[in-house]
């Protein structure tokens, strides 16, 4: 900071400098000392500014008072538009800027950005200034907008200032003002993450469902930065979940591609379209697996969705998940396309349907599955031949785009057997999800493909430790 004012007081002499630097400390005594050595009180520095701006930046009101008893000029501008008008007023010291305007200062000055009295208190919080200006200053126009188009509204609920919104709303200002991006106040508020102000307005009436130029509502926004807060308030104003945008994404399709899980379950809870698509044509779930967002496709393929939609290239999300080489994804939707043509196939309600158990299509790690998983990693790289797995895909009736899919892992010549293993463990998690018995399945299976050798060894092998288990119980 230091060495920013030294390079901005570059172009003074050094008595100005010094008169400059006692403005800011407010050290009367040194100034008037100063003053009577004839020190020019209008100099100004680098950018533009003089001891005024300086003084009543600072909040010193027995500095300003010298200064404008001295007549120096009440309305300079800096290089950045800024007078000692607007500084007081950015900065909150409601005493100075009456001072100023009482000796003749404009009111109705702007900065380079055109951001008037009136917009620097709302962006900074400053309410006290703020209930002066629109109160005793009638020439002020409230609805003022700056070079962007924002309003005082706008700036308070962009920067989280509820107490100084409240004020604006009380003075009956138009909460549907857009500014040049066509943002409302509303869209403004949740996109700075300020859940009193998006609160506060809505209970005000601004309406939920505007959209701006890009065809933004205020739940893309709440989606794109993942205000999980906001997206529910916004949902239980009545908001439109399935709204779409310039580029035809709905809220979900931009909380999947950011990895906001928690406004995605919002959404799914709010029951959105899963199925709708973007102009890349793609699902949420497409974005998911381009993405390798696997928590987040989890919670999608369990609302359930429909599986062979394909985009703009003719791709489902199970070929995207593939080709970016993304493995437990792609064995996620696999399990969840067998799983739903299981459910359409074995409609049933009672005690031993799936519904009893948690519905997960993740890797599984439980220990009640442990020993038949490790049968079936031994039996796929010890003892399937080449293509014994694909025979067995196809005898457990996985399609051909399943068999590609896992086939897309390529790690040499011995990949069948990673493919075989993971060919395996998705027929398993069908089986226990349909609650039948694995090891019968598995021999029926093997047997099946013409591998009655393998199948009665893995019988035995299961006897054996049943035999086992049970002489270890007895003892």
């Amino acid at each position: 900071m230091e060495e920013q004012l030294a390079l901005e007081h570059d172009c003074l002499l050094p008595t100005e400098r010094q008169f400059h630097e006692a403005a800011r400390q407010n050290n009367i005594g040194r100034m008037k000392e100063l003053i009577g050595m004839g020190v020019n009180i209008r100099a100004k520095n680098n950018v533009g500014r003089t001891a005024l701006h300086w003084a009543a930046g600072a909040g010193h009101e027995q500095a300003v008072r010298l200064l404008l008893e001295s007549e120096v000029s009440v309305d300079d501008k800096d290089m950045f538009g800024m007078n000692a008008l607007l500084l007081s007023a950015w900065f909150g010291h409601l005493r100075i800027l009456q001072l100023l305007v009482n000796s003749g200062a404009k009111i109705n000055c702007e900065d380079k950005n055109g951001l008037n009295i009136l917009h620097c208190a709302a962006q900074r919080g400053h309410v006290h200034v703020l209930e002066f200006v629109m109160e005793d200053l009638e020439d002020v126009c409230l609805d003022r907008i700056d070079k962007v188009g924002n309003t005082a509204l706008h700036l308070a609920a962009k920067n989280g200032h509820c107490s100084v919104l409240q004020r604006i709303i009380e003075i009956g200002l138009d909460l549907e003002e857009k500014n040049a991006e066509g943002l409302t106040a509303l869209h403004m508020a949740t996109e700075g993450g300020h859940l009193n102000c998006v609160q506060l307005l809505i209970q005000a009436g601004s309406e939920v469902n505007t959209q701006t130029q890009k065809q933004m509502n205020c739940l893309h926004y709440a989606a794109l930065h993942g205000f999980d807060d906001i997206a529910q308030a916004l949902i239980d104003a009545g908001i439109s979940i399935d709204a779409a945008n310039h580029q035809n994404a709905s809220p979900i399709h931009i909380a999947v591609l950011n990895n906001f899980p928690s406004v995605v379950r919002l959404l799914i809870e709010a029951d959105i379209d899963l199925d709708v698509i973007d102009n890349r044509q793609q699902t949420p779930l497409h974005i998911a697996a381009e993405n390798s967002r696997q928590d987040i496709a989890e919670m999608i393929l369990l609302a359930g969705v429909n599986l062979n939609l394909t985009d703009k290239q003719g791709k489902t999300s199970l070929d995207v998940a593939a080709r970016g080489n993304h493995i437990s994804l792609a064995d996620m939707i696999i399990k969840a396309d067998r799983f739903y043509k299981w459910e359409q196939d074995n409609l049933r309600t009672d005690s031993d349907s799936w519904a009893v158990k948690p519905l997960t299509f993740k890797q599984d790690h439980g220990v009640e599955t442990q020993h038949i998983r490790s049968v079936m990693w031994r039996l796929a790289t010890k003892y399937l031949k080449h293509n014994d797995w694909k025979k067995l895909a196809h005898y457990w009736k996985f399609t051909d785009a399943h068999i590609r899919a896992i086939e897309q892992q390529w790690a040499g010549t011995k990949s069948y057997r990673e493919h075989g293993h993971r060919m395996l463990l998705i027929w398993l998690h069908g089986v226990i999800m349909a609650a039948e018995n694995p090891n019968k399945g598995l021999y029926e299976g093997l047997v099946g493909i013409g591998r009655r050798d393998l199948a009665e060894s893995i019988r035995k092998k299961a006897n054996a430790d049943s035999s086992s288990s049970k002489k270890c119980t007895m003892m």
